[in-house]
């Protein structure tokens, strides 16, 4: 059983999840979270730790902000979006066991000392901002880091703040493809 507990937005999550792995959940209902759940959320959090895994798409980040700015130390796991999309729906629930486990197997936790490692000249001398292949490429790396997807400024943030090392980074651009 895995010791955090995993914070998901709702039950068809779960369910998934247990497909995966035995863990205990909480699921958020979508963005308006109840009071009561905000305080088993913070209960998990100070007692066993949680990780937050949202749907990859612009609600789950929206939630995933929300959580991280309330839960800072909260562990992050990112499914990468064409590893979530089944049945023309898009989200945890239809991730396979295996690609939920790999997004719990790369978990990521925010630093207490934002870091400045890379910048955004990084992202240029990669193509990963200013690109046609940009957008693609972050995708591509985000799964690879397991931090996930995100526009240029937010994928600069999270390998800033999650612990990314230049070595890491270096080894999973050299994995990407050779940009066209």
């Amino acid at each position: 059983m895995l010791k955090e507990v995993i914070v998901v937005e709702g039950k068809m999550d779960t369910v998934a999840i247990g497909k995966a792995l035995e863990a205990e959940t909480i699921e958020t209902g979508g963005f308006n979270l109840p009071k009561r759940t905000l305080e088993q959320i913070a209960a998990a959090y100070e007692k066993r730790g949680i990780i937050i895994l949202t749907d990859p798409d612009v609600a789950g980040e929206k939630i995933r902000r929300f959580l991280t700015e309330r839960f800072p130390q909260a562990g992050q796991a990112f499914i990468p979006r064409e590893e979530a999309i089944a049945h023309n729906d898009l989200g945890v629930e239809q991730a396979s066991p295996e690609s939920i486990l790999q997004a719990l197997a790369k978990v990521r936790y925010s630093t207490m000392q934002v870091g400045q490692e890379f910048t955004m000249t990084d992202l240029f001398a990669y193509a990963l901002n200013g690109s046609e292949q940009a957008a693609a490429r972050r995708d591509s790396l985000g799964a690879l880091l397991g931090i996930g997807h995100g526009n240029a400024k937010r994928f600069l943030s999270r390998l800033n703040n999650y612990g990314v090392t230049r070595s890491e980074f270096e080894t999973a651009v050299a994995a990407l493809p050779p940009e066209k």
